[in-house]
């Protein structure tokens, strides 16, 4: 345990922040388009009469011809 302690400590061994702010801006991209797929699917019991948030845009379905 004190060995990872240790080379933890040591300095210049940091973690990249370009991959902490990939990460990041990944997790907002992801939550926020969830969000919006959330908003737009069949709406689970209970949320069937609530209106949609104005910051959310209205997805139209595709019709696709039968086969």
């Amino acid at each position: 345990m004190n060995l990872l302690l240790e080379v933890a400590m040591k300095p210049g061994m940091q973690f990249p922040t370009s991959f902490t702010l990939v990460y990041g801006v990944g997790f907002v991209a992801a939550v926020t388009i969830g969000s919006i797929a959330w908003y737009n699917s069949k709406r689970p019991v209970g949320w069937e009469d609530k209106e949609r948030p104005s910051v959310v845009p209205e997805v139209e379905k595709e019709e696709t011809p039968g086969i």
